[in-house]
């Protein structure tokens, strides 16, 4: 396959998975907006932004100019996930002892 021909296919997979990512972000928070309460609210953010984020990461790492940048990459997915199910865990737990009252 010609260079260039590469190039240009990784340019369009790159804008095409950035282009979806966003539109998940928007999606997400679209539900954060619109659904009735916490739970339903958390669920819809953190799913949509979980694989808006695997989206801009995957579009980005054919842009990374080295192994290390693309390793960067996935090190901060991986952060951002961890942090995603522990905050989400946190603030279901709130929700469920206040609505279990005391």
């Amino acid at each position: 396959m010609n260079t260039g021909i590469y190039a240009t296919l990784l340019d369009i997979w790159t804008v095409v998975a950035i282009t979806a990512g966003g539109l998940f972000f928007l999606a997400g928070t679209v539900g954060l907006l619109r659904f009735p309460d916490a739970l339903t609210r958390l669920h819809a953010l953190t799913k949509a932004d979980n694989l808006g984020l695997g989206l801009v990461v995957l579009g980005l790492l054919g842009q990374a100019q080295s192994v290390l940048m693309g390793v960067k990459l996935l090190l901060i997915w991986g952060l951002v996930m961890w942090a995603s199910a522990a905050v989400s865990q946190l603030i279901a737990r709130a929700v469920y002892e206040e609505a279990k009252g005391p």
